[in-house]
């Protein structure tokens, strides 16, 4: 009679451990996998790709990447003289990127990987507010330029801050590379230009 007592025992004993871990598991499963970021969450800080072939001369387009406009700029011949004047430059109160860290990429006149496409965080540096694109210019700027309507930050098609507005800095340019000649991909920098 032990010898039964003792197999039902260690069959209970089996049979209940068993459950037990399946429970466990159960209940592990669901609340490890709440530790993963969401698919929202990992797509707001994600890269993003964007076809520049179909933006013209002139026109700006804006996207979203970590929550942020982004803009990319095509500029005319006439946007690019503009930044390569040293007359402008004067106007300027970084005029050569060097306050704020930016990729190596940004170091030049344009502040970009080719002159024609500018491509920066729309975010004025002074409180927050997202400038406009002036194509025409404001009354006492001929040329386009960016233009923050909060307190009268402006910048340049290079995202570099005029002298005598509040915005301490100049815009920030996002990690991106040529993917081909006409992708961009914005949140990665590989260092590459086509």
């Amino acid at each position: 009679m032990t010898n039964s007592h003792d197999s039902r025992r260690r069959f209970l004993i089996a049979g209940t451990s068993f459950l037990a871990g399946a429970a466990v598991v159960g209940i592990a499963v669901p609340f490890v996998q709440s530790w993963k970021p969401s698919a929202k969450a990992r797509a707001s800080g994600a890269p993003i790709k964007i076809d520049i072939s179909k933006i013209e001369s002139g026109a700006m387009v804006t996207v979203e990447w970590q929550r942020k406009p982004v803009w990319v700029l095509r500029r005319t011949e006439e946007n690019i003289e503009n930044l390569q004047n040293s007359m402008h430059k004067n106007e300027l109160r970084d005029p050569d990127s060097e306050k704020n860290m930016q990729p190596v990429y940004a170091q030049n006149d344009f502040r970009s990987i080719r002159p024609e496409i500018f491509v920066a965080v729309g975010v004025c540096t002074h409180f927050g507010c997202i400038p406009l694109y002036k194509a025409e210019g404001i009354p006492e700027y001929n040329h386009a330029l960016y233009f923050c309507p909060c307190h009268g930050s402006k910048f340049d098609l290079a995202g570099r801050v005029f002298k005598n507005v509040p915005a301490p800095t100049n815009l920030i340019i996002p990690p991106y590379h040529y993917l081909t000649e006409n992708m961009i991909e914005i949140g990665v920098d590989k260092n590459t230009a086509v």
